[in-house]
Order: structure tokens, then C-alpha cells, then sequence
């Protein structure tokens, strides 16, 4: 426009349509993070910023992006002719999946945020600050629909060949459309125009004759609640408290003895505030400073990174208006160097030592220390080998908030051995350096922000602020994994330090800084959250809390080691402290006469995998139960099982090549009765505990002595409806047992060798093949049993042996033999993507198939889902690779120690109820993990007793009646909490070496 002859840029009017998005959602399922709502809003905000700034005199028709699940309806009618594979080539993500996939279901839910986003985006008065500028959303096309024929079939004659490109009469339709829109007001714009009617265009009248804006509608937008930063605030206007930040954040410093030391010291132990010269930061976005300057309500600036005014290494201003370690510092040396300022990203010049990059995760630190070394030592301004420096370090945020994605890549053994990475880089190479280590946040307390609905919190973002904390259900399993590793990643990054890995030189420390450890969340008054306090995106932190930060990390470095404080209290008034006579150092382990704890001893080595279990006497029930959901362990007089190798006990006390051939069925975790429990951990070993009397559990390894060991080696869910029959008759003829009056526990777990195999014959080992099987076996059981408990053990998680097959060299048997479907597939091929959602949905279907009331027509029979291999975790040994002493020789098969771990978690999953039974495995040896029947809850724990079921039988057996949408509700919230994007984001799994992520995180406005 600058350049044509035929265009007066500054004079004439224009007009220009925005349209895009329909690429985005056809493409977001490969790459949720890059084409999610906040980014594909902020690449608009870009486009039109740049229109805003350089184009004058112009009116901007923004074109809400269609409702693009519409053209489904086309792709799925199979009388409409339409070239389907050029249609799935170019709209993968719309026409891949099935109507009920979390695909669709996340597909429709980003359709609706990119139109909601684009509202919001306007409405923000971002565009309205020029009388001759704005922009208008026109939202014709947000609920359009596929056109029908006569027959009432989708009419492709209005799309091009291929069925996704618009056919001209359909221009056509959207060009009267749109100009209609232009002309009609805001806030009353028609949003669903049908394409198969006449549109009839309007004409501007003579009271209405302008293009219509949100100014000549007399239209307030809904979302400008407070006023344009370009226009001062009347006097009358009083914002309130969760509002109102402060105007300063400045602090006093009422220091005297200010001076550095005498000649410049050689210890770090010896080290004064004013010797520091240089100072530099690491981390993600608290450290890289993002939002920490917007505006209240402005979401979309929490792309801004802040940096000048971040509280380890900000330099903006001074500490009469600005509180951050820099600015402290700079009280003490005025020469003091490193520090940012201003805004932009890491390698702006103006970020010098901030080399912290919004969405990092530990994994990313050893990269953001290889960055900062290189910058010390090139740049004029630092003396690299006589400067004394001070580098702060905080990590931890975004690895808690994808721990229940990928549990095992974020272990705390990770999390240490990458911080250790990069400390020992520091160590190696950095002379004269105090390093703050900072405990990472306990992020639990910020759910509040979300939970309290009269807090104004953007609760839509909760899913890509922090996934595995902010959205997930209070008491649920995913939150009390992600508690258990916050201690965990506390705990281990102490024990680094203390280790006194970092005091082997006299002029180089880390000192851990544990104000993090325990965070209250900033009240109001009325005891509702002050959001004052945070960004507008209530997850990262407003410069109000910067500054408390600032002062909190300066007062613990001045604190003698052993005595620092580890609770932060944004609200607490907090003075700056100043070093005295007799404490004048920067506080170290030595300075502080503090001795770090010694080491933990050496454990004595285990001489067996039996558990510990004292439970209070339970008193029995005072007659059998006649109701399975009043059954009590000490009720159970018969257990049994159904399923495969690992049921068998294949391979549990191998030690050879020959011995993967024995069946260890005494050792077999479900079923095994060798020993006693002290000494053998299995469930009939620590049923025996409450039942000496128990009939039909495993010894030795012989046929003879299987009891009613039904699996077979090699199985298949095919299979288990023999293995029922069979069960059955075993049991009818046992004259051991009371065939209508005794309790039976049966087990159930099968579907490793189906899912090993699918990519073999998809037919036959197909999801829907596999529940059908299982229904059957579940169907003969319910039908020939009287008095039973099934418990349906979940199939694990597959993928994760290929870490084992990875990172190990010890597996006798080639991983590709036993389960070629999983093992032989390319790392992040669509193949092993496409594996790992028919094993997620294995677990799904079977699961939905259990809960549908199919089985809950007889009071002394029931089902239960126990899921505790939902979300596996490969057990990990101290040097981060996986633990073969869990896994038998061939690295598939689980040695007796793998089976005393199933038996527990299956055991502890009993007595959870419904909706909170744990979904992972725990694989850390604990001789005292097992759980105890309670005197409020004595019974094994069924829907019903769950308080997920009606107290009675519902009539209609399988029907998918009304009771149990609770029952299903939360079992499948279990699945999804703790596997957002199925298929998508739980795929990747931990290397050592280069694992790659996917650089979308990291410019991520959303992300730490």
C-alpha cells in the first residue's frame, strides 16, 4: 500500500478482511501447543498490532473463524461423493477421528476458544485509541452449518471439488453475508446466516449510514472493565483492592556499613554484599519476567517478558521504585553489572544475564548455563576470573505442572540429575560465584485463585497454565502425585547440596534458598484471594509480588545456613535486612558454622519382597453377607484369576535363558500363596492375613498345585472366556469349598499379547474385539457364580518398555520378539502414536464397559475397575535408568519384586473407593505401603458403596441408566485428568540424552 502509485496511503480510506483459522484447527491435533487458542489470538494480535501502528485510515473487518466441525457432517454421509482422502490430507485433525474422541471433543473446544478469543481480543478497546482506525468483528460464519438438499443430505454443490474449498456460489453467499454484517450494529451482528437461503443485501439508510462500529452503536464492550491506559482515571474512580496495585514498589534500605571489603576476598565464605560485581539468573517465565508489568485484565500481554523488572536480576529504574536483587545490590556496588532491563527475550541485548526462558523445564537448565558461561566470558564488561558474581537459579514450575503427563520423565531423579547437570557446569567452570538455589514453589495454593468463583481468573486456561495441578479434581490421585513430587523436588535438590558436592573450592558455593517451601496465597478482607497480587493470567506473579520475592531472597541470603526462612508471605511486610558486624557475609554452610547432615547409611541389602501389615482387629460381620457391597476382606474364602504370563509368574525368579520357561504361579501377585506375607508379597498372602483358611491361591510351580490359577502363558483376551468355563467347573468341583455360600475374589488382567500383536492382524486384536472378549469372560462369570468380586485390573501403559529396550543391555530376549507393535516402531512415528492410543483405549472402553450397570443386576455380584496401571511408570534405579531388578531377564516379564509391587497397589486399590483409586504405579520399596479396611470404611469398595450407584439393583440389566452416569463420570475423569491429549502429550518419554521438546512450549504465553 506504502508503494503503489494508485494509493494515497495517508488519505484514503481502507478496508481490510482478516479471515483465517480454518488451517489451524485442521492441523492443531499434531501440534496442540502451537495452534493453541492463546497463540493462534496472539499471532492475530500481532497482525493487527502491526495494522494499528502503520496503516492509517482503515477499517478492519476481523472474520470470526467458522465452525469447522460442520464439515463432519459432509465427510460421514456416505451417499454424498466427495474425494475423502483428499479430505483427510487436507483437514487431518476435523475428519480423523470419531464423534465421541478426545480429539473431537478438544477439537470443538479450541473452535470455540479461537471465536471467543477473537471477541475478547477486540473488546479489549486494543484497537479503538485512533479516530481513524479500528476493528470489527463480524461473526457470520460462527455458527454456519453444511447446507442440505431436498433429500436432506449435505449439498456439496456449494464447496469446490475437493469438498473443503468454497464453490463461488458460496463466495458469493459469504460476500452479502459480510456485507451485511458490516452494516448491521455491534453487539446485535447475525452470527449464523444459512448459505442455502437468499441473503438479501442491505442498504445503509439515511439515520444509519455509516459502516457500523462499536462507537456509532452506542456498543460498551463487555470486557473493558477497566480504562485505556492512554486515558487517566477520573477522579471519582476508586478501583478496588484486587484491582489496585501499587503505584510503587520501592523499598528503603537503612544500612550503614555499606562498604565491600578491604581488598577483595579470595573465600566465597568471606563474601560481602558490596564485593559482588556481576549478576546473573536462570529459569522460565517467573525469572524471565512475563506479565509481570501488564495491565489488570489484559491476558494477552503475559507475552511480554518483563525482564527489567524480574526479581533476581531486573535493573529498571532503582530501589526507590523497582525491589529487585539487582537494585538491592546496586546500594552496596554501583558498578554492578549483568542485570536486564526493558522487555524482549533471552538474547536481546538488553537481557544480558537473564538467560531464563518462559516455559523451561529442568531439562532446558544445563543449555541456559552453557548460554550464560559463554556471555561472561566474552563480554568487556566482566573481569570473568576476578569478578565475584552472584547467579540465582529456579527451576521446577513447569516440570510440576506436566508431572502426571509423564511421571517418570519428571521424576525427581530427573529433576536432580539435570539440576546437578548444570550446577556441576557452574562448578567446573565459573570462578568466584555464590549460586542461590531456590526451592521450586509449592504451586498447590494457587489453585484457590481458580476455585473461589468470585475471584475474576481466566478458569478457561487452567489446562494450559498448569495441566496437572490448576484443572484437576480436589483429592484426586493427579493432585496427590504432584504434592508428593514437589516434596520429592525439594527434598532431592537439599540432599544435592548438603551433599558437599559444591564445596570442594574455596571460591565457588550453592546455597539453597528455601522460602518457596511453604507459599500462602494473599487475602482480602472479605477472605477471598487478592489477585492484585498476580498477573492477569492469576497463575504467574504482578510486580507487587516480585518485589516481595526480591525482598524475601535478599533477607535468606543474609541468613545463616540452618536458620533461613522457607514460607513466603506476599502480604507480610517485609524490611529489608542489612548485614551486621558479626554476620557481614552473604550466609554460607561455613560462615553459618552449620555441618551439613552426613549422608544417609547405606540401606542393608533386602533379603526378600514380603510386606509388613498390622491392621486393628476387624471385627467380622456378625453373619455372611448377602451383598457384595458389604463384603468385608475377612469374608473372602476363595480367590482365583484369569489371564496370562503375568498371572503365570513367567520368568519371577529367572536367573538363566531356561528359567523364562517357569511358571513362578506360588509368586503370581494376584494369585500366589508361596510362603507368608513377611516373606512373599501377594494377595493371597495378605488376604491369609485376615482369613488363615483362604482356598485356591498358587504354590510352587507345578500345574498340580495352581489352585484356581486359570491364566495361561501366551494369552490373549480370546482366550478368557475358556479360562471362565474352566474356572468355573474347577470351582463346582472342589469339594474344598462351599460352591454357593463362600465369598470368591477373582482377578482378572489380560491384554498385553493383543496389544503387542494388533499392528499384526488389527481385525482380530482390535479395541472393539477386546472388550467384546472381556465381556463375554465377565458375561459366563456373572451368569455361573454366585457370590463374587471380579476385579478388573486395567491394562498398562505398553510404551514405556521401550525405554527399558533404550537405556538397558542386559535383556536376554529381544524386546522386538516378544512385543514387535511397541518395540519395533520408530520413536514420535505415527505408527507408535497410533499404538499408543489404542492401548489408552483399551483401557477406556473396557473401563466403560465394566461401569454400565451390565454387571450390578445381583446383589452378591459385582465388577471393579481397579486402575492402577492406568498411567505407568517405568521404576527408575539412582542413576535415572530404568530398575531391571523389577523386570526379569527378558525386560518384559516382572521378577517376584515387580509382582509384590502389583500385589500391593492392587490391594490398596481395593479398599479406594470408586473415582479415587490411584492411577499409577508406586514401584518404591516399602515393606509397610499396604493399606487397612478402616472401622467408617470396613468393606472392599465397590460403585455402590462408593456412593457412585443407587442402594438398589437397577432394573434392565446393561441398560445405560441414569445411576450410573456418576459411576462412569468419574472413572473416566481418572483416565482424562491424568492424560490430557491422549495419544498427543503423554507419548513422549524420557532420554538421557538429547531428548528434544517441542520449542512451542517455550513461547508459550501460558507456560512458567
Amino acid at each position: 500500500m506504502k508503494n503503489d502509485t494508485r494509493i494515497n496511503f495517508q488519505e484514503d480510506w481502507k478496508l481490510i478482511t482478516l479471515f483465517i483459522g480454518g488451517n489451524d484447527l485442521c492441523g492443531f491435533c499434531n501440534d496442540p501447543v502451537h495452534f493453541s487458542p492463546d497463540n493462534f489470538t496472539n499471532n492475530i494480535k500481532i497482525a493487527l498490532d502491526i495494522l494499528h501502528r502503520e496503516v492509517p485510515r482503515a477499517f478492519v473487518n476481523l472474520v470470526t473463524v467458522l465452525h469447522i466441525a460442520t464439515l463432519r457432517d459432509l465427510y460421514q454421509e456416505k451417499k454424498v461423493s466427495c474425494p475423502r482422502l483428499i479430505m483427510r490430507q487436507l483437514c487431518p485433525c476435523v475428519l480423523n477421528y470419531d464423534d465421541n474422541s478426545t480429539e473431537t471433543k478438544m477439537l470443538e473446544s479450541f473452535n470455540r476458544r479461537y471465536q471467543e478469543e477473537t471477541h475478547r481480543l477486540v473488546e479489549s478497546g486494543r484497537y479503538d485509541t485512533k479516530e481513524d482506525f479500528t476493528v470489527v468483528v463480524q461473526p457470520f460464519l460462527q455458527r454456519v452449518t453444511i447446507p442440505k438438499t431436498e433429500e436432506g443430505l449435505p449439498d456439496s454443490s456449494y464447496l469446490a471439488p475437493d469438498c473443503f474449498h468454497f464453490h463461488q456460489k458460496t463466495h458469493s453467499q459469504a460476500a452479502r453475508a459480510l456485507w451485511n454484517n458490516m452494516l448491521e450494529p455491534v453487539g446485535n451482528k447475525t452470527d449464523a446466516y444459512f448459505l442455502e437461503t437468499v441473503i438479501t443485501l442491505k442498504c445503509p439508510s439515511q439515520a444509519e449510514s455509516f459502516l457500523r462500529t462499536y462507537r456509532n452503536s452506542n456498543y460498551t464492550y463487555p470486557n473493558q472493565t477497566t480504562p485505556d491506559v492512554t486515558t487517566p482515571l477520573p477522579s471519582s474512580a476508586t478501583p478496588t483492592p484486587a484491582q489496585e496495585p501499587d503505584q510503587n514498589h520501592g523499598s528503603q534500605l537503612l544500612c550503614e556499613d555499606r562498604a565491600p571489603s578491604s581488598s577483595s576476598p579470595t573465600s566465597v565464605h568471606a563474601l560481602k554484599p558490596a564485593d559482588v560485581r556481576v549478576i546473573a539468573a536462570l529459569g522460565d517465565s517467573l525469572t524471565a519476567g512475563n506479565g509481570i508489568g501488564a495491565e489488570p485484565n489484559n491476558i494477552l500481554d503475559m507475552n511480554t517478558e518483563y525482564r527489567g523488572l524480574a526479581w533476581s536480576i531486573g535493573g529498571d529504574a532503582s530501589l526507590k521504585n523497582v525491589t529487585t536483587l539487582p537494585n538491592i545490590l546496586r546500594e552496596f556496588n554501583l558498578n554492578l553489572t549483568g542485570y536486564s532491563t526493558g522487555t524482549g527475550g533471552a538474547s536481546e541485548p538488553n537481557a544480558f544475564l537473564n538467560q531464563a526462558v518462559p516455559g523451561a523445564v529442568a531439562e532446558k537448565l544445563p543449555d541456559q548455563v552453557r548460554a550464560l558461561v559463554r556471555l561472561m566470558k566474552s563480554d568487556p564488561r566482566i573481569d570473568f576470573n576476578t569478578d565475584w558474581k552472584i547467579i540465582t537459579v529456579l527451576i521446577g514450575a513447569n516440570d510440576l505442572c506436566n508431572y502426571c503427563k509423564d511421571p517418570n520423565y519428571y521424576s525427581a531423579v530427573n529433576f536432580t540429575s539435570r539440576i546437578q547437570e548444570a550446577l556441576d557446569i557452574l562448578h567446573a567452570e565459573v570462578p568466584r560465584a555464590l549460586v542461590n538455589l531456590v526451592e521450586v514453589m509449592d504451586l498447590l495454593p494457587l489453585r484457590q485463585m481458580f476455585l473461589d468463583n468470585q475471584v475474576q481468573c481466566p478458569t478457561h486456561l487452567t489446562g494450559e497454565l498448569c495441566s496437572c495441578v490448576l484443572p484437576v479434581t480436589e483429592g484426586s490421585q493427579e493432585l496427590a502425585m504432584v504434592m508428593e513430587a514437589t516434596r520429592a523436588y525439594q527434598n532431592s535438590t537439599r540432599k544435592l547440596v548438603e551433599s558437599g558436592r559444591y564445596d570442594t573450592q574455596e571460591n565457588f558455593t550453592v546455597v539453597l534458598q528455601p522460602f518457596f517451601r511453604n507459599t500462602k496465597i494473599p487475602l482480602l478482607q472479605d477472605g477471598h484471594a487478592d489477585i492484585s497480587f498476580l498477573a492477569p493470567d492469576c497463575f504467574h506473579l504482578s510486580q507487587k509480588s516480585q518485589s516481595q520475592l526480591s525482598r524475601a531472597l535478599w533477607n535468606t541470603m543474609l541468613q545463616p545456613v540452618g536458620e533461613k526462612t522457607d514460607f513466603f508471605d506476599p502480604k507480610a511486610n517485609t524490611t529489608l535486612s542489612c548485614p551486621t558486624p558479626h554476620k557481614p557475609f552473604l550466609g554460607t554452610y561455613r560462615n553459618s558454622n552449620y555441618t551439613y547432615p552426613p549422608l544417609e547409611p547405606t540401606n542393608k541389602p533386602i533379603q526378600n519382597w514380603g510386606s509388613d501389615l498390622s491392621c486393628p482387629a476387624q471385627t467380622p460381620s456378625e453373619s455372611v453377607p448377602t451383598s457384595v457391597h458389604k463384603l468385608r476382606p475377612t469374608n473372602i474364602k476363595v480367590v482365583a484369576a484369569l489371564g496370562d504370563s503375568l498371572t503365570t509368574a513367567v520368568g519371577a525368579k529367572a536367573t538363566s535363558l531356561n528359567d523364562l520357561q517357569t511358571a513362578w504361579r506360588g509368586l503370581s501377585w494376584s494369585i500366589g500363596g508361596d510362603g507368608t506375607l513377611e516373606t512373599h508379597t501377594t494377595l493371597p498372602n495378605i488376604l491369609k492375613k485376615f482369613n488363615p483358611e483362604l482356598f485356591g491361591f498358587s504354590t510352587g510351580t507345578e500345574k498340580e498345585t495352581a489352585g484356581f490359577n486359570s491364566a495361561v502363558g501366551g494369552a490373549k483376551a480370546n482366550n478368557m472366556s475358556t479360562q471362565a468355563r474352566e474356572l468355573v467347573e474347577l470351582m463346582r468341583g472342589s469339594s474344598k469349598i462351599n460352591f454357593k455360600e463362600d465369598w470368591k475374589l477373582i482377578t482378572l488382567f489380560i491384554g498385553g499379547n493383543d496389544l503387542c500383536h494388533y499392528c499384526l492382524d488389527r481385525e482380530t486384536y482390535s479395541v472393539e474385539n477386546y472388550v467384546k472378549h472381556l465381556q463375554d469372560t465377565l458375561d459366563i462369570l456373572y451368569q455361573e457364580l454366585p457370590r463374587a468380586f471380579v476385579n478388573l485390573v486395567e491394562i498398562m501403559e505398553i510404551a514405556g518398555l521401550r525405554q527399558i529396550e533404550r537405556e538397558t543391555s542386559g535383556c536376554v530376549v529381544p524386546g522386538t520378539t516378544l512385543c514387535p507393535c511397541f518395540l519395533t516402531s520408530q520413536e514420535s512415528s505415527p505408527e507408535l502414536q497410533k499404538m499408543k492410543i489404542i492401548n489408552k483405549d483399551f483401557q477406556i472402553k473396557s473401563m466403560l464397559m465394566a461401569n454400565s450397570g451390565r454387571y450390578a443386576q445381583r446383589e452378591d455380584f459385582t465388577v471393579v475397575v481397579q486402575p492402577f496401571f492406568r498411567n505407568t511408570i517405568i521404576p527408575l534405579d539412582s542413576n535415572g535408568k530404568p530398575d531391571l531388578s523389577f523386570f526379569s531377564m527378558d525386560c518384559f516379564h516382572f521378577t517376584e519384586r515387580g509382582h509384590a509391587e502389583m500385589a500391593i497397589a492392587l490391594w490398596n486399590n481395593m479398599l479406594e473407593p470408586v473415582g479415587q483409586k490411584q492411577s499409577y504405579n508406586n514401584f518404591v520399596h516399602d515393606r509397610s505401603k499396604l493399606k487397612c479396611p478402616t472401622s467408617e470404611n470396613p468393606f472392599l469398595f465397590t460403585s455402590r458403596n462408593s456412593g457412585l450407584q443407587n442402594t438398589a439393583p437397577v432394573v434392565g440389566a446393561g441398560d445405560p441408566s441414569v445411576p450410573y452416569w456418576a459411576v462412569i463420570l468419574a472413572a473416566i475423569a481418572g483416565v482424562l485428568v491424568g492424560s490430557v491429549l491422549i495419544g498427543v502429550l503423554m507419548s513422549r518419554r524420557y532420554k538421557k540424552h538429547h531428548h528434544e521438546r517441542d520449542k512451542a512450549t517455550e513461547v508459550n504465553l501460558t507456560a512458567l
